[in-house]
């Protein structure tokens, strides 16, 4: 069955007609044609496919499309400014070396502006927390915190490589 709905799609209004089953993963993807959002495990645990839903970090494999209705969507397409300038999380992942493989970095990016939308002064804990349904197998996380933490204003005290090894420790 379909319905539409409408809503807002990276600052845009769209009206669109939608199968009731379809996730929001799938609309995005093949509906809409915006890569960025990743699809990982299907099942949302690791949060390749997180998108912002009203201000808020969702995984978008596990939010029918439906439910977009009246809302507004920001995919890691949307974080950009009109001029394709990179937002200061986007630079800071690739200033502090959050980005390596990618796979993780659009989820990665929206958890933590959802974060810190909500709250610019995080904490060390909170941003643990609001990146820990979100899987790197790239980084170890230390270069990620790294990366928010210096958007929020605390820059981390320089480059740092830590080795998978020491993670483990």
């Amino acid at each position: 069955m379909s319905k539409e709905i409408t809503f807002t799609f990276n600052g845009n209004r769209m009206t669109a007609r939608v199968e009731d089953h379809w996730t929001l993963l799938h609309f995005i993807r093949e509906e809409l044609g915006y890569t960025g959002t990743k699809e990982g495990c299907g099942s949302g645990e690791c949060g390749a496919c997180t998108v912002i839903v009203d201000g808020a970090a969702v995984n978008s494999c596990l939010y029918l499309t439906v439910e977009l209705d009246g809302r507004s969507l920001m995919t890691i397409e949307g974080l950009a400014a009109a001029d394709g300038s990179l937002h200061p999380l986007q630079k800071a992942f690739v200033e502090h070396g959050g980005i390596q493989c990618g796979f993780c970095s659009p989820g990665m990016i929206l958890s933590a502006k959802a974060l810190l939308d909500e709250n610019p002064a995080a904490s060390d804990e909170d941003i643990r927390t609001a990146i820990a349904g979100n899987l790197c197998r790239c980084t170890g996380y230390i270069q990620i915190i790294d990366s928010i933490k210096s958007v929020r204003g605390e820059a981390p005290e320089g480059p740092r490589v830590v080795a998978w090894r020491d993670e483990e420790r």
